[in-house]
């Protein structure tokens, strides 16, 4: 039989034991979008501050890419003495009967004798660079996903472009000059995809897109300053020096105040990380987290065993789902054609009548406006309208410079078709960096991702190819290439103010809820 004191603790424990077992229980578990919505602030200054200085590693791809229209160009030459037949090439002429104006070290081409038959090294070397860069992009893409991470592979890569891209300036011969290349193109493969996905993932839902789009002023800059630093630095082994030491200064002065992104924490199973992280966030933002707020995968059921697991993906994991394996092979066939009309564009623009260094700096230039205009559009009209429209914008264009001729008045109509076929890919590009990073999950974004710049650097090594078709002819493939790329985005889904999904089995059960909810 219980004493009185025995049943006077029975009737107290409950009302003692309550309120901290309720407390205990109201843990609130959030995903990332939300949390940045609710909690922390979607685009303050803590990503103000990341995404200027994380973004400036699409300058550095900017310089390693575009260097070689300067390195590889064919300087002017003259004759030797008065005996200059009118009309001929050097290719005609006798060794000795002319000389480079600027002197053989100006370029490779100059240096080696990259000329009449040996012409095709010039076209080799960027072939290779852009092969390097897709193997790069497939690597980098897997370990930023995976072991690496965000921000360790960027590491990587810009530790890789800056010893490279100075070695390539000690060249002592064309075909080690071809190996430093294409060892550069593998590491700029991944600076890309890796700069954009750490500077975006920390962003929330409804600042996301203008943020993606920003991205790329970054790479058009860096674009414009090169045609400056290639005016003054005349020798193609001082560009190399002076364009691949920005690599070593980001190394040494912005990677240390770059962080790691929070969405990669909370896969690889760090959850303490993620939520210090996102404190940070909060704080540098002027806002709060309340005690009891947590993160927590998109698939968790709240089972607290599971919280701290590693979750991984692989290529496999998106080839095996349906839903996932068709969004992969509508981005790897819509990068391709983009890429071919972008690239080949942008070498058409070279025509302009005027010098090497302008023109890169005005094929710059006429791409910034189709960021701004694309940005604006994106959050209003969503990424399938924009990525649609802006390849059959570009289609139109094109069109028109196929068909008019190329003599007296129709050959300037045909120089804005041009320019105005940039301006319309230049804005689909971009966006494809946005819409693809949306499409897939965390766990194999940077994966994916991978897979569409290997594409994409599939179509910019054939651009060179069908640029040579002649004048009106290439145009012809360009709009073949926009007509067929808007048409493959019409079965890709809309992403607009949809949550990115961190894992696999996240993304499967949001979508299969929302085709249930769409049948009712």
């Amino acid at each position: 039989m219980e004493s009185p004191e025995d049943n006077n603790n029975n009737v107290r424990q409950p009302l003692l034991d309550t309120p901290a077992k309720k407390a205990a229980d109201e843990v609130e578990r959030l995903c990332i979008d939300d949390m940045l919505q609710r909690y922390c602030g979607e685009f303050g200054r803590w990503q103000m501050k990341h995404f200027v200085l994380t973004c400036l590693a699409w300058a550095l791809e900017a310089f390693h890419t575009m260097v070689m229209i300067f390195a590889d160009q064919e300087p002017n030459w003259r004759c030797v003495g008065s005996d200059c037949p009118v009309g001929f090439s050097y290719c005609d002429m006798d060794p000795g009967s002319w000389e480079w104006t600027e002197g053989k070290g100006s370029s490779t081409v100059s240096e080696w004798g990259l000329v009449c038959g040996e012409k095709y090294k010039i076209g080799l070397v960027q072939a290779l660079f852009f092969a390097g860069c897709m193997i790069g992009a497939g690597v980098f893409g897997h370990l930023s996903d995976s072991k690496l991470g965000r921000k360790g592979s960027l590491t990587v890569v810009c530790i890789i472009n800056a010893i490279f891209g100075i070695a390539t300036a000690f060249s002592p011969n064309y075909w080690v000059y071809v190996a430093l290349r294409f060892l550069t193109g593998f590491s700029t493969g991944g600076v890309g995809l890796t700069a954009f996905v750490l500077a975006t993932e920390p962003v929330g839902p409804s600042k996301r897109g203008v943020a993606g789009m920003s991205t790329f002023y970054f790479f058009s800059t860096g674009i414009a300053l090169l045609s400056g630093i290639a005016y003054v630095f005349r020798s193609w082994r001082e560009l190399f020096i002076v364009s691949s030491l920005p690599s070593l200064f980001f190394l040494l002065i912005v990677i240390p105040f770059i962080s790691e992104s929070p969405r990669w924490y909370l896969v690889r199973g760090r959850v303490d990380e993620a939520m210090e992280l996102m404190h940070t966030i909060a704080k540098t933002n002027g806002r709060h987290i309340p005690a009891g707020v947590t993160l927590s995968l998109d698939d968790e059921e709240d089972k607290e065993g599971e919280r701290n697991s590693v979750v991984e993906g692989s290529l496999k994991d998106v080839l095996n789902s349906p839903l996932t394996r068709i969004r992969l092979i509508l981005a790897i066939a819509i990068s391709f054609t983009v890429s071919i009309v972008y690239y080949g564009l942008s070498l058409n623009v070279g025509n302009l009548k005027t010098n090497l260094y302008l023109n890169v700096f005005l094929n710059a230039v006429t791409e910034m406006p189709a960021f701004a205009i694309t940005a604006v559009l994106l959050d209003r009209y969503g990424r399938k309208p924009l990525t649609i429209g802006t390849q059959w914008f570009s289609c139109v264009f094109c069109i028109t410079g196929f068909v008019v001729g190329g003599v007296g008045p129709w050959k300037t109509v045909r120089m804005v078709s041009g320019v105005l076929g940039i301006f319309g890919m230049a804005g689909t590009y971009n966006l494809l960096f946005i819409y693809i990073a949306e499409l897939f999950p965390t766990v194999v974004r940077n994966a994916a991702l991978g897979c569409a710049t290997q594409a994409a650097q599939m179509g910019a090594i054939l651009a060179p190819f069908v640029v040579v078709l002649g004048e009106g002819l290439p145009f012809g493939v360009f709009a073949v290439c926009g007509l067929v790329g808007g048409g493959l985005a019409f079965y890709l889904p809309e992403t607009l103010n949809k949550p990115m999904y961190d894992t696999m089995f996240g993304m499967h059960e949001a979508e299969s809820n929302r085709g249930r909810d769409q049948v009712c």
